[in-house]
């Protein structure tokens, strides 16, 4: 049986060599040119994302380079020569949403494979067919289908790849056809630049014309004003469920724009729930406490085994965004000899270390450091903390951007946490 692939968002080169690390088969993103994530897309430019490219296939892995924008007819010569110029970087897909720019990409980089964007919206046999008959290689389905739907587009069409998105944002509006940022900001969603105005608060008012008067509708305690506000997507405990039906080929992360502790940990999460099913030790309570130590909108299972009308829980009314149960205190350079502070550490400080995927630590004791193992989990002491310009550190902050020297080597991208409540105690947020 092939397993089913893992793929990770990449929105610079050091979150794409952290999915890879921590167990992405393949990873996706772009430039910023024409692509549905302008801001993470900037971090990428030709060269670094070559650069991405290259390393990525040195491992065996495979990049797809998202191109899902829809264009303007002012913009199509400037389209035809950004397929051009990302074909010549050979990457393993280009993922495309019109079906105009699905015949040019054919046209201008006919060995590419051409992979269907989420925002062309299949959501059945018909449509899917469609863009198979164009030389569509995998479909990219609408976040709002249904497994049985899938089931039913593979069974007609067994040799179209299927790939679902199975954690992170949900959009308020129906597959992302949304204009409210586009009114308010002059931001268009389908063109990259979403201002994420879904995920403001709003004061509800009603009007009466023939009056002239208006009222404010107060809310409902605790009831809150984030009326637009989705919960994000987590699927971590339907990944059996998943990949049983034998139809869904590949598992797709959201979050280009995310931090590197969210590439790594989500990625790991799937990660060992992929391999655990086909193993046979399928643990959802796993999975699910790692991807709750991210910040997060509130969690969904989302649509893919319940129908949207079935489903009245998947908003967040009452706030923005939480935090999750841990805090990144560090991360570790590529080369795993240096460390940066991502929340207040000191001398004397026990901190996790979450590993990349394949790797192992030993516990060991210098005059500068301990690790230990600690109910299945390894955390480290520093008893010094110096950089490597030889300064010397009782605490060091968040920001701070000295390259902090690693008593001991360390695997490349390990990241350093603790939990949330000590993070906010050590910030005086909260009183010890």
């Amino acid at each position: 049986m092939q397993k089913a692939e893992l793929l990770a968002p990449a929105g610079n080169l050091e979150k794409l060599k952290i999915a890879l690390g921590y167990g992405a088969d393949a990873v996706y993103g772009g430039t910023s040119t024409f692509s549905l994530r302008i801001r993470s897309g900037k971090e990428f430019d030709i060269e670094s994302y070559a650069k991405g490219i290259a390393y990525a296939h040195a491992r065996g892995k495979k990049v797809y380079t998202t191109i899902n924008s829809f264009p303007f007819n002012s913009q199509l010569k400037l389209y035809e020569n950004h397929i051009a110029k990302m074909a010549e970087l050979k990457p393993d897909a280009l993922i495309v949403s019109s079906p105009g720019v699905v015949k040019m990409a054919a046209k201008i980089a006919p060995d590419i494979p051409i992979h269907l964007s989420t925002q062309a919206n299949v959501m059945n046999v018909l449509d899917a067919e469609v863009y198979y008959d164009m030389g569509v290689e995998r479909i990219i389905v609408a976040r709002e289908i249904s497994l049985k739907d899938c089931e039913a587009i593979k069974k007609v069409l067994p040799d179209l790849e299927l790939e679902i998105f199975v954690h992170g944002s949900m959009c308020f509006a129906y597959s992302g056809r949304c204009l409210v940022s586009a009114l308010q900001t002059g931001r268009v969603p389908n063109r990259g630049s979403c201002a994420n105005d879904c995920r403001f608060p709003y004061d509800v008012y009603a009007h009466n014309p023939e009056t002239n008067t208006t009222f404010r509708l107060d809310e409902e305690p605790e009831i809150g004003t984030y009326i637009m506000n989705a919960k994000d997507m987590n699927m971590a405990s339907h990944v059996d469920e998943i990949l049983a039906s034998g139809v869904i080929d590949s598992l797709k992360i959201e979050g280009r724009t995310k931090s590197p502790y969210y590439a790594g940990v989500v990625t790991k999460a799937y990660r060992h729930a992929i391999d655990d099913y086909y193993a046979g030790t399928f643990d959802e309570a796993l999975y699910q406490k790692e991807l709750h130590t991210t910040q997060n909108r509130g969690f969904s299972d989302a649509y893919l085994v319940s129908k949207p009308f079935e489903r009245n829980n998947t908003q967040s009314h009452g706030f923005t965004i939480q935090d999750g149960t841990h805090q990144v205190a560090a991360l570790v350079s590529e080369e795993g000899l240096t460390w940066r502070c991502k929340d207040k550490t000191c001398v004397g400080d026990s901190i996790e270390i979450v590993l990349p995927v394949g790797v192992t630590l030993e516990a060991m004791e210098n005059e500068a450091c301990k690790i230990e193992e600690i109910d299945g989990s390894f955390f480290i002491t520093f008893k010094k903390i110096v950089s490597t310009t030889g300064k010397e550190f009782e605490c060091i902050h968040s920001g701070d951007l000295n390259d902090i020297v690693l008593p001991v080597k360390l695997p490349g991208y390990t990241i350093l946490r603790r939990g949330i409540a000590e993070s906010k105690i050590k910030k005086g947020l909260v009183l010890n």
